[in-house]
């Protein structure tokens, strides 16, 4: 399980990590979108070059928040929840955060009570 924070803006925020082909690993905060409904996970161009991940498909045309905006598909490899798992990321310019999408809903837990200051995250 790990735990999650909102931040100034009312975001939810999870801490994970994108593993290289190389094996090193980079610890990022991630947005938690559910808003981003295509996919698991989308980054931002500027850091896939340090990762050296495999292009799977490129300029795939989505619908963002800011209108139109085309993204390449990589085959990425996370720690979540210390859990690696490989899955397609999209990569895109122009992105301010990295975001984790709503197809982590399928297959996690996740747990929020503002309240009481509880935002965690379980794989199931």
């Amino acid at each position: 399980m790990i735990e999650g924070r909102f931040t100034d803006d009312k975001e939810l925020i999870f801490d994970i990590e994108l593993v290289a082909t190389n094996g090193e690993k980079f610890k990022i905060e991630a947005l938690l979108d559910t808003g981003f409904t295509d996919g698991w996970l989308a980054i931002n161009t500027q850091d896939l070059e340090a990762l050296g991940w495999s292009l799977l498909t490129s300029q795939i045309q989505l619908q963002t928040a800011q209108g139109k905006a085309r993204f390449n598909i990589y085959e990425g490899k996370i720690i979540i929840d210390s859990v690696e798992v490989i899955i397609p990321v999209h990569v895109g310019d122009d992105l301010p955060d990295t975001i984790l999408g709503s197809f982590w809903l399928d297959i996690i837990q996740l747990i929020i009570n503002k309240q009481n200051g509880i935002f965690t995250l379980e794989i199931l």
